[in-house]
Order: structure tokens, then C-alpha cells, then sequence
């Protein structure tokens, strides 16, 4: 079947995602960790933090989604799809997680008790470390699973089934999977429509779970992203701040602002809002100081991560 091709508009927007993702994590960045901050108090990309990030460097959540962008395109010069390539992104975070300065802890955990780099292997470590600990829903897979929905842009079926499988590579908890694929769905949907969404993607959810989606997508609607500031490693925590961010804004920036000025794991939740953003406004939206400071893993600028983002999405636009 031959996909219509994307009008310029939509092309801006498709660039936007990942741009929108590294935006918001560079920001964050320098806030990690920290308390909420006032609505009337600047944030800037100031760098530093626990990990000592330059000004605009974004953090590991865009360095792991670089490496499922990777996957995915060379999955695409073959022919083929990224949930065909999953040893690539798993063998490239393995090789990752032993030079990044910042690992998320069930991630590092899974990687290092794996019995090798292949995706079954990880999965399996993901799945015994959930089974040993019961706790496998942080937000580690939701920082990262953009690319997916760029990957899948076409088949929503198909983005929902890699978004979660994707994501149980480290997050097997439902919780992490079903946050993903709303996400995921959100993403694409805001690609064609210039809508921020999450709502119209309850349907992929499993049935028993819609109404308590539903439910959170309503608590991120009535309260500001500092009401799950104390939790937001969680990942039901993490995507109802990022939401309340995007609701409360009408531009990348305000998103990505807002979602810092929450508090806590402000990278993760200012990429996640970043993300859908992004999809929803455009590259060209971005402030320009943005553009041209933001940069990082693996020797990419964010309009570089952006111009790949558009070829893995739509080759022809």
C-alpha cells in the first residue's frame, strides 16, 4: 500500500518529536533532583545538575532513544521493521550503559544481569527482575519510546504492539507498556492532526485498565505537574505530570517549561512532554536558542536528531 505522503506541515511536525524529546531533557537537566520551582522563575538550559551536563547536552533518556532510532533505520534499509532489530538496540544499550554518566537503576539493573546483549535475554533479565523485586514501572521505557511512533507512524496497530514490546525490554510492568503505547499513539496522532491527544489512544489499552487511564488522563487535567512531583519516577506519575505540562501550555516551550517547574525527574518528564509537543507544534516552533545549543550522545545536534526522526518516519518528504 503506498502511504500518502506527509504535507509540509507535518513534516515540521515529525521533525519536532525527537527535537521536542531533546529539548526537553536538556532543559531538565540542570534540575534534576530539585524542587518544584515558582511559575514566575526562570528556567534556562543552565547545564549541570548531578551529572554535570554542558548547557543544552541532553540527558540518557534522548541517548536511548537514539539508540532505538538507530535500530530502527537501519531495520528500514533492509526492508524491514524495528521490532525485527531489537538485538541492535539492546546490544547498543548494554555497550552504552558501560560508559553513560547516568543509567536509570532498573535499566542498569536489567542490563548487567543479563546473560547476554540479545533483546530475549534482556527481556527475560526485565521480567526475573520484576518477578524478584515487584517493581518494574519507572519511567525509563516512556522517556525513550518516541522514536517508536515515528517508526510506526502508518500502522497504529503495529506502533502499539512495538511500544510495548519496546518497552518490556527493561519495563515489563503493564503499567510502563500501556503508558507507552498511548504515548506512542498520541505522538503519531499529533503528527497528522497538530493536536495534542492522549485520550484517542484508550482503545489499545487492555479493557480491565482503560478506566483507571482514564482516570489519570482526568487527575493530569485538573492539577498541575507539581502535584506528582513527590512520585514521578513512577511511570503513571511521570506521563499524568508530562500531560498536565501540555495541557496547560500551547507551545513546546510552555510544555517543557512547565514540566521542569514540576520538580523531581524534571529531564524525564520535560522529554515526555517534549515528545508529544514537539509532535504536536513543530520543529520550527522551537526556540531558536534551543536549536542551536542542543546537542548530545552520541555527537548529534538536536537538528540532526531531528533530520533523522524525518527520515525514518517518511524517506520521500
Amino acid at each position: 500500500m503506498t502511504r500518502p505522503a506527509l504535507d509540509p506541515a507535518q513534516v515540521d511536525r515529525v521533525r519536532g518529536a525527537l527535537a521536542g524529546m531533546a529539548c526537553g531533557d536538556a532543559l531538565g537537566a540542570g534540575y534534576e533532583f530539585g524542587p518544584p520551582l515558582a511559575a514566575d522563575e526562570p528556567v534556562g538550559m543552565v547545564g549541570g545538575g548531578t551529572f554535570g551536563w554542558e548547557p543544552g547536552e541532553w540527558t540518557d533518556d534522548t541517548q536511548m532513544a537514539t539508540v532505538i532510532l538507530d535500530a530502527a533505520l537501519t531495520a528500514a534499509d533492509r526492508g524491514g521493521h524495528l521490532l525485527e532489530n531489537l538485538d541492535q538496540v539492546t546490544t547498543a544499550w548494554s555497550a552504552w550503559s558501560q560508559h553513560a554518566p547516568d543509567v536509570g537503576m532498573q535499566t542498569k539493573s536489567v542490563l548487567r544481569s543479563a546473560r547476554s546483549t540479545s533483546a530475549a535475554d534482556v527481556a527475560q533479565a526485565a521480567r526475573e527482575h520484576l518477578a524478584r523485586t515487584g517493581r518494574a514501572g519507572g519511567n525509563g521505557s516512556l522517556m525513550r519510546t518516541a522514536p517508536v511512533a515515528l517508526a510506526y507512524l502508518y500502522d497504529r496497530d503495529g506502533r502499539a504492539d512495538a511500544a510495548r514490546a519496546v518497552s518490556d525490554l527493561t519495563h515489563p510492568d503493564p503499567s510502563a507498556g500501556d503508558a507507552c503505547v498511548l504515548w506512542c499513539d498520541a505522538i503519531a496522532r499529533a503528527v497528522f492532526t497538530g493536536v495534542p491527544d492522549v485520550r484517542g489512544g484508550v482503545d489499545l489499552v487492555p479493557a480491565e485498565r482503560r478506566d483507571a487511564w482514564l482516570g489519570y488522563i482526568d487527575d493530569a487535567e485538573r492539577d498541575a505537574p507539581v502535584a506528582f512531583h513527590s512520585d514521578n519516577g513512577w511511570v503513571v506519575s511521570a506521563f499524568r505530570a508530562a500531560w498536565s505540562a501540555i495541557v496547560r501550555g500551547s507551545t513546546i516551550a510552555q510544555a517543557v517549561e512547565g514540566g521542569v517547574r514540576g520538580g523531581a525527574d524534571t529531564d524525564t518528564v520535560a522529554a515526555i512532554a517534549g515528545a508529544l509537543a514537539g509532535a504536536a507544534y513543530g520543529y520550527a516552533s522551537l526556540p531558536q536558542e534551543w536549536t542551536e545549543l542542543v546537542h548530545g550522545w552520541p555527537g548529534l545536534t538536536v537538528t540532526e536528531l531531528a533530520d533523522r526522526g524525518l527520515a525514518l518516519a517518511d524517506p520521500r518528504a
